[in-house]
């Protein structure tokens, strides 16, 4: 990557905790450095809702719905370098852990047997909620991903050196003691 102008930097948050998006401000006051060379898009940093052309895309969060498949989509379209960012990425984390439950059972037990509901209670069906798939799935399972950062979250040293080596032109490889789990 050239590193004689600002790079676009997006980020996103999918199916998981929002930990990895912290990770990324306990920078702190590096943010600042960072922002000397990249432009920040579609990022909760930004609050901007759409995406345009980026040199880094940086995913965290595993696919539990349609909507995060078409936005997962969207960032490998518009992304040149798309990072899988922290564990549920990586191979669906946390929210991962329901894929040996049925979706079907699990929405009827919470909407329609569950004591204290009203009768007639019903799984929700409005067209704005987001398609649960079966399973959660890794990025990677979807779309190609070109780099991989683990951690629960990746903390913000790891973080730091990872985008540090990709604004240089260099292959990002996290060091022993950057990754760990929480």
């Amino acid at each position: 990557m050239n590193s004689r102008r600002k790079l676009r930097l997006a980020t996103v948050s999918l199916g998981g905790c929002f930990g990895c998006h912290m990770s990324l401000l306990d920078i702190d006051e590096r943010l600042l450095a960072l922002l000397d060379r990249v432009e920040f898009d579609r990022s909760p940093l930004t609050d901007l809702k759409t995406l345009g052309p980026c040199d880094i895309g940086l995913v965290e969060g595993g696919l539990c719905n349609a909507e995060n498949v078409q936005l997962l989509r969207e960032f490998r379209a518009r992304c040149k370098v798309l990072v899988a960012l922290g564990a549920c990425a990586i191979n669906g984390g946390l929210p991962a852990q329901r894929n040996a439950l049925d979706v079907g059972e699990l929405l009827d037990a919470v909407y329609c047997r569950q004591s204290g509901l009203d009768a007639g209670s019903r799984v929700p069906d409005d067209p704005e909620l987001p398609l649960p798939l079966n399973r959660v799935h890794p990025l990677h399972e979807v779309v190609h991903v070109d780099h991989f950062l683990p951690g629960c979250p990746p903390s913000a040293e790891a973080i730091w050196r990872f985008l540090n080596a990709l604004l240089d032109g260099r292959t990002p490889t996290p060091g022993p003691g950057q990754i760990h789990y929480d």
